[in-house]
């Protein structure tokens, strides 16, 4: 039976991970089997420069991290070895590192994700690794980056669920509206200003009479 030392620690990285995954805004799991020392550091430099915290975490304790969560459901992919990559502010990064590291290491394979509070499978987070980069994703969306986040996180899984195609924004045509209704408006003011001149022309031809 594990002392009272060993279960507080186990208590405390459940909770590490699970202010972690309530923090993240995207997060990817991956089976890093037959990886080398070499190859895991690389990509470990990669991941810490983009922002994203990875960590190899025991199946055992994701599951306990994410019990009666909106992310239960990544106990489906809990088998074998896994890696854990999260983000805070950038929905994209950990995916399009680890899919890319994926392509090269046959046995370094991504098993599932998350966005936000929805959980995604590994054929979309590959979708969600081919978005463009944070910076051209948020001038994509920017129609409602200025909504609460939730809205944003519901337009990147719009795209990714539509297997990484860019969405077209529709903000552009609803604000043309307003300048077509405009148009007729200004127009017709210099025809009102018109007829006052047109009026005051008979006394100045009578005068010369």
């Amino acid at each position: 039976m594990p002392s009272a030392k060993v279960l507080e620690q186990k208590k405390q990285e459940v909770a590490n991970l699970v202010a972690r995954f309530e923090g993240a805004c995207a997060g990817v799991l991956v089976d890093y089997k037959g990886i080398n020392v070499a190859d895991d550091t690389k990509l470990r430099a990669d991941l810490r420069k983009a922002g994203v915290e990875y960590s190899v975490t025991k199946n055992t304790m994701i599951e306990l991290a994410v019990k009666d969560s909106p992310l239960a459901d990544l106990t489906s992919a809990l088998a074998g070895t896994t890696a854990v990559a999260t983000s805070n502010d950038d929905y994209v990064a950990a995916a399009k590192i680890l899919c890319k590291f994926a392509d090269t290491h046959k046995d370094f394979t991504v098993k599932s994700g998350f966005i936000d509070s929805s959980v995604i499978d590994a054929a979309k987070v590959i979708s969600l690794s081919k978005l463009p980069s944070r910076e051209v994703l948020l001038a994509t969306v920017c129609s409602v980056f200025n909504a609460p986040i939730a809205s944003f996180a519901r337009a990147v899984q719009a795209i990714v669920d539509k297997s990484g195609e860019a969405v077209e924004a529709a903000a552009p045509v609803e604000e043309a509206a307003p300048a077509e209704e405009a148009a007729p408006v200004e127009a017709a003011a210099p025809v009102e200003e018109a007829a006052p001149a047109e009026e005051a022309a008979a006394p100045a031809e009578e005068a010369a009479e």
